[in-house]
């Protein structure tokens, strides 16, 4: 493979992602995997429920998958994902740094967002002013002011987006915390950026009005995007064509093969559903490594 092209890119550096790695590096394909393993959910967990194995910790498991995927031949780069595109026959993916990398084969292995703002308002202006998704929603504020809460990835790509869309985008977050490729975007565009700042209250009537920050001043904007985090399994799936689950749209839909609607395309892990268990996300992404390498290996 030519630089920055890869048989397999696998999105999440969690316990699917890496026995994904595993699984098709050993079956002799180039094998990148995108993602902060300290992002993980298992990375702070305590476990003892895992066939073979005493308790241990999260943190320390993934340490040692992380070696074994190296051994196997896995590479890794340590960015979130911005955007993912298909072109012909290949994924490209863009990451942090405005990097774009090539694969014939795409597992999704992130995880699920679970976080939330948890703030008055939040709940009640759901689909009517307030999304967790700027891929989704994003044109339906058109010609209005928004606001785009984070600190990461997430939230820096999806306010430059809302600049294509929105009259006014306002970035409230404690710290960016970007790649600094990602942080001189945001710096020298036109987004409104409040550092150290949290919003306290989404207000409106019938849909969302403004909000409220901790300075106790009001911005007056028509959409508020909560994007807490890396860029998330139902931004991507989205914007690829993906199809979700019927029963419970949170969650990707996939064959026993892992593969999903789109050929090429894999997932794994909590982002197929329940149960969120460390056993659970290692199978699928042992099927999903060992499929995505089958698949990759036909255009050669």
């Amino acid at each position: 493979m030519t630089e920055n092209t890869y048989d397999v890119i696998i999105l999440g550096s969690g316990p699917a992602g890496l026995q994904a790695a595993i699984h098709a590096a050993r079956a002799k394909v180039s094998v990148l995997i995108l993602g902060k393993p300290s992002k993980s959910s298992l990375y702070r967990a305590h476990i003892e429920n895992y066939c073979c194995m005493e308790r241990t910790s999260g943190e320390d498991l993934l340490k040692q998958g992380i070696q074994q995927a190296e051994a196997a031949g896995t590479s890794f780069i340590h960015e979130d994902v911005v955007k993912v595109r298909q072109e012909e026959q290949w994924f490209v993916v863009q990451i942090e740094s405005g990097l774009d990398l090539r694969c014939r084969t795409l597992i999704m292995a992130m995880g699920i967002s679970r976080n939330k703002l948890r703030v008055t308002g939040e709940k009640e202006f759901l689909g009517r002013g307030v999304s967790y998704c700027v891929d989704c929603d994003g044109a339906f504020f058109r010609g209005e002011p928004v606001a785009v809460v984070g600190n990461e990835s997430a939230a820096a790509s999806g306010a430059l987006t809302m600049l294509f869309y929105a009259s006014q985008v306002h970035l409230i977050c404690d710290k960016l915390e970007v790649s600094e490729a990602l942080a001189h975007q945001i710096e020298k565009s036109d987004i409104q950026l409040y550092e150290g700042r949290k919003i306290t209250e989404i207000i409106g009537q019938d849909e969302v009005d403004g909000v409220t920050l901790d300075s106790g001043s009001r911005l007056d904007v028509k959409g508020v995007f909560i994007e807490l985090g890396a860029k998330g399994a139902i931004e991507i799936a989205s914007a690829l064509g993906v199809t979700m689950d019927s029963e419970a749209p949170q969650y990707i839909a996939t064959d026993k093969n892992q593969r999903t609607n789109i050929p090429g395309l894999y997932a794994a892990g909590d982002i197929c559903g329940l149960p969120w268990q460390l056993a659970k996300a290692v199978g699928e992404g042992c099927v999903a490594g060992l499929e995505a390498a089958a698949y990759a290996k036909k255009f050669r």
